[in-house]
């Protein structure tokens, strides 16, 4: 029976003739230890955090945050050069189920694992924001947008591994990530700020990436013989679409409404 709908038997993780089950690995085999996570991740965000730092300076965190941010690009690109390869060898819009066999499945599932924990220490993202005193980036753009990509990305693990839209997702936004955390382990060193003038280039390429996820999963929705189920579907679709506009929004306000004062001057940044 499936559980709340969530599932369908054709595509709940099974353990094959490999002995490997999912269940077992870190963090898979109940919700209790990912929920977790984020009740601690909200909490600090939104009340300890805060708290703890009212009365303190800002932390500078500099090397930590480098070292932070190019261990993420090391992931994103391994995650990045892992479903690039598969998507190359086996097609970018996947017709068959990856479940039927066991080689594609393992590499899929074994994918789509690491970015899941990719997706947990990125929460990190928000933490340094919070010791900074940073909270106006700690927006709620951002916190959501953290926390459903670990929530939404379990889910689809867990309960529906063979959801070829996964894949496409976690290779597109992995590209996306080598980028972004290149600009923020450069912008961690005030000297390199004047050779940063693409930053709102990565906003548009986070647009890009949401237009294209949509797309994508509507295709292979309509083409797979493994359809995701409703549930599943739901979540992608409503969040891809909410992430396209909270971004569009954002951009706008952030580079085609503010104005910044230079030299004396008032100059728009776009």
């Amino acid at each position: 029976m499936d559980i709340l709908n969530i599932t369908r038997a054709n595509t709940e993780w099974q353990p094959d003739s490999k002995n490997v089950d999912i269940n077992e690995w870190f963090l898979m085999g109940s919700p209790a230890p990912v929920l977790l996570i984020m009740a601690t991740y909200w909490l600090f965000v939104i009340k300890v955090g805060p708290s703890v730092m009212s009365k303190r300076s800002p932390l500078t965190l500099r090397n930590i945050m480098a070292a932070y941010n190019f261990g993420q690009i090391i992931l994103a690109f391994a995650i990045f050069s892992k479903g690039a390869a598969f998507m190359w060898n086996n097609g970018f819009i996947q017709t068959e189920c990856i479940m039927e066999n066991i080689e594609l499945k393992h590499s899929v599932t074994n994918g789509v694992y690491l970015y899941l924990i990719t997706k947990i220490t990125e929460l990190l993202d928000t933490v340094f924001f919070i010791l900074r005193k940073k909270y106006n980036q700690a927006s709620f753009l951002h916190i959501y947008h953290h926390s459903i990509t670990v929530l939404s990305t379990w889910i689809a693990l867990k309960y529906e591994p063979n959801t070829n839209s996964t894949l496409f997702v976690g290779t597109l936004n992995s590209f996306v990530h080598i980028i972004m955390y290149t600009y923020y382990a450069l912008s961690a060193y005030p000297q390199l700020t004047k050779y940063l003038w693409w930053k709102k280039y990565i906003t548009k390429l986070q647009l890009v990436q949401f237009a294209m996820m949509i797309v994508h999963l509507l295709i292979e929705y309509n083409v797979t013989k493994c359809k995701p189920s409703y549930v599943i579907m739901s979540i992608m679709l409503f969040n891809l679409v909410f992430f396209l506009y909270l971004f569009s929004n954002f951009y706008s306000k952030t580079y085609k409404e503010a104005n910044v004062v230079t030299n004396g001057k008032t100059k728009n940044v776009d």
